[in-house]
């Protein structure tokens, strides 16, 4: 069980090389996730903040949009989400996420699973 105020958030400045800083509340430690999964977290960037392009080695990256809407780069590609939208990154591939707004925060699910090799 992770309780709200037994979590913390961790506030990483230019995360990946992007823009701003990026809220990140891990819901489950390495224990709950048993080595399975990198991360299991909820993420927050404020307007005009990003999470910068970055590749996946031997895992893959999930986001599950709860809130707000932003530009997501699939491998090069932009393509514009929003709350109820997923994204994934495979295994060798890249993405990043930009929060287009100029108020609401964008607001997502991460889930870093790692593969089985």
């Amino acid at each position: 069980m992770a309780l709200l105020n037994e979590r913390k958030i961790l506030d990483c400045e230019k995360k990946a090389g992007g823009k701003g800083h990026v809220l990140i509340e891990p819901l489950l430690g390495e224990k709950e996730l048993a080595g399975q999964c990198g991360l299991y977290a909820k993420v927050i960037l404020e307007p005009g903040c990003s999470l910068g392009y970055h590749f996946h080695h031997s895992e893959s990256e999930t986001y599950y949009i709860l809130a707000g809407q932003g530009t997501y780069n699939n491998n090069g590609k932009n393509i514009p989400v929003k709350a109820g939208d997923v994204t994934f990154c495979p295994d060798g591939e890249g993405h990043s996420l930009e929060n287009t707004e100029k108020t609401g925060n964008l607001i997502f699910m991460a889930l870093i699973i790692k593969n089985k090799n």
